[in-house]
C-alpha cells in the first residue's frame, strides 16, 4: 500500500463532508444523511 493513499482526503471528499455538515446545521437528521451517503454509494 502506498503511503499516500492514507494521506488526507482529496478536495473532492472534503467538499462532500462540508456538503453533510451544511445539510446537518440546517437541520437534516443524521439518520437521513447516513441514508443519503449509503444510497449514493459513499464512493
Amino acid at each position: 500500500m502506498d503511503k499516500n493513499e492514507t494521506a488526507a482526503p482529496g478536495p473532492a471528499r472534503q467538499k462532500g463532508g462540508i456538503g453533510y455538515v451544511l445539510l446537518w446545521l440546517l437541520g437534516v437528521p443524521i439518520p437521513v444523511l447516513i441514508l443519503i451517503a449509503l444510497l449514493r454509494g459513499c464512493a
